[in-house]
């Protein structure tokens, strides 16, 4: 969804800013070295040459799994709860970001030369030693550092990837592999989708603005079947429990007047799962193209738009680096007598990157249907604090 999209976009452009690589030489004018914003990176600016969301689009798959490079920005977002025998419990974000920094590539005879650039999150809650990881990692798409292919499935950031082994599956959803590491953290991970594909907004068209092509092409896996193991340190935990992709692609979101979003995926022990991200305007004030969606245990689903939901705010957080953020709400769906109180698993799950933000764990407990519900997710505050 949107949330996703000027983190991705600021992160990549700053960090090729800051290096000074040759994509440089495809521009017509110097990049500047000013810190980007989320308005600037996202309004109806340097849209010239790239394709837009403008209408719905028939969805193919396994087609829309893979790369949509005629589009400026889009990522392959995964988060999920998992623990292991012992009762040990795991939280993962997992994010490969692609931005185009112009439409097309160069023209020069060079290997090294390339208008795509990727950026990658990985993270990892310790919930039971309340221990936060995360790194942040990018490359050029050039000579096999990073890239993405459609079929079979395969998204890459040097050893950090997203594939399939299966080609096609007849328009179905293979099983994915999760594998990435470093020197202190691995997650080795097999994803086993066992829902169709939700498609957020209008068909898959996701309105952030009131202005043509504020909107991004969206969809959702709301419930993968999770195995596999983590490492931390010295320690490999065998794992299972539950994942949640969400695949996006635009070349502009936001209006000028959107500073940041929340944004909860949730996953309810009835099989229920529910979206819902709410765009902040400036003055805090509740933006109208906020929106979700609620995803039976059969896999049908109904979208949800703003006055639908019913988010409070119960509790901030101050962050150790600056800045604060919420941390207990209180979301409401009259319409489905559904009350949910949500927690963080733990406090500190901040992201201190290129582009600061908090994207964690958390605990669900209510009422659905008037019966008693427990249930676990993720949720992803922006807009709230400043990178270093």
């Amino acid at each position: 969804m949107t949330k996703r999209y000027w983190i991705g976009v600021a992160l990549l452009i700053t960090i090729v800013l800051t290096i000074g690589i040759v994509l440089e030489s495809l521009q017509e004018e110097p990049i500047g070295r000013e810190q980007q914003t989320v308005n600037r990176v996202l309004g109806n600016t340097d849209t010239a040459g790239y394709a837009r969301a403008i209408q719905p689009r028939n969805f193919q798959f396994p087609y829309d799994h893979g790369p949509h490079p005629a589009f400026k920005t889009e990522w392959w977002y995964l988060t999920g709860n998992v623990t292991d025998v012992s009762g040990q419990r795991f939280g993962y974000q997992f994010t490969i970001f692609r931005t185009a920094m112009v439409p097309k590539p160069g023209t020069q005879n060079n290997t090294w030369l390339t208008n795509q650039v990727y950026m990658g999150h990985l993270a990892v809650s310790d919930i039971s030693r309340e221990r936060f990881y995360h790194f942040e990692r990018f490359s050029r798409s050039n000579n096999q550092l990073a890239g993405a292919r459609r079929i079979p499935l395969k998204v890459w950031l040097e050893n950090w990837q997203l594939y399939t082994a299966q080609a096609d599956t007849g328009g179905s959803i293979p099983p994915m592999h999760l594998r990435a590491s470093n020197q202190t953290i691995g997650l080795d991970l097999h994803l086993q989708n066992s829902k169709p594909p939700v498609l957020q907004g209008d068909r898959g068209l996701s309105q952030k603005g009131p202005q043509p092509g504020n909107a991004s092409y969206y969809y959702t896996l709301p419930r993968l079947t999770t195995r596999g193991t983590f490492t931390i340190h010295d320690e490999t935990f065998k794992v299972e429990g539950l994942s949640w992709l969400d695949r996006e692609w635009s070349t502009s979101a936001l209006d000028t007047n959107q500073v940041g979003w929340d944004w909860f995926a949730l996953q309810l022990d009835n099989g229920i799962d529910i979206m819902y991200y709410q765009i902040r305007q400036r003055g805090n004030r509740v933006d109208p193209h906020s929106k979700g969606s609620i995803v039976f245990a059969d896999g049908d689903y109904e979208l949800l738009s703003r006055e639908q939901v019913r988010l409070e705010v119960l509790d901030h957080w101050q962050s150790p680096r600056g800045g604060g953020y919420p941390a207990e709400w209180n979301l409401r769906i009259p319409a489905h007598q559904t009350v949910l109180h949500i927690e963080p698993a733990m406090a500190d799950q901040e992201l201190d990157v290129s582009l600061r933000y908090w994207e964690g764990a958390v605990q669900i407990k209510g009422t659905y249907q008037e019966k008693a519900i427990t249930g676990k997710g993720y949720v992803e505050l922006t807009g709230y604090a400043e990178a270093p």
